[in-house]
């Protein structure tokens, strides 16, 4: 569990500075421990693995003052667990994940947080995807892929995700290099 944990806060880590996250910003995270552990996705939930994964994350994005938003499985319809402080004045909605209906990394994300809510939906402004659990929907509207070196955690494989701001303009726009 410790290399899990280890390499959970490596890919954090590294998509937190790639994306060049901000203190009080969103990086949602998509974990299915079943493929973590070398399962098929949805057949193997594992809360020891969850907390592994968690504690790695939720490490890294501490040390940079970053909320972490908990993506739940498909039986609660990707809804996210977060940190009230997170989004306030939000409309949550109320469900507690489980291991079978929410997924363990999400029920790990809602026991370890200080004041957890469920939403049924967010814009993160970066995430990590941990076997395939599909992140897309909870990402802002430009989103662009990021090549990690740290791209396993167990044998489930990592994509990651920044967002940036729409281009316009046309060929005569000018952009702001820091915003890309």
């Amino acid at each position: 569990m410790n290399t899990i944990k280890e390499q959970a806060y490596s890919a954090t880590k590294e998509i937190i500075e790639t994306g060049k996250l901000k203190k009080g910003q969103i990086l949602v995270i998509g974990c299915s421990t079943s493929e973590v552990i070398g399962d098929t996705i949805g057949t193997n939930s594992s809360p020891d693995t969850a907390k592994a994964v968690f504690n790695g994350v939720y490490e890294a994005a501490n040390e940079y003052g970053v909320f972490v938003a908990a993506q739940c499985c498909e039986h609660l319809n990707r809804a996210i667990i977060i940190e009230a402080d997170a989004v306030p004045n939000s409309e949550f909605v109320n469900v507690v994940p489980q291991p079978k209906a929410g997924g363990s990394f999400a029920t790990a994300a809602y026991n370890a947080f200080k004041n957890p809510i469920a939403l049924e939906e967010i814009r993160a402004d970066a995430g990590l995807d941990i076997g395939s659990t599909l992140i897309g929907m909870h990402l802002k509207r430009v989103a662009v892929p990021v090549r990690l070196k740290n791209n396993k955690i167990g044998n489930a494989l990592v994509t990651a995700a920044r967002v940036r701001p729409k281009f316009i303009g046309g060929e005569r726009a000018h952009y702001n290099e820091d915003l890309m």
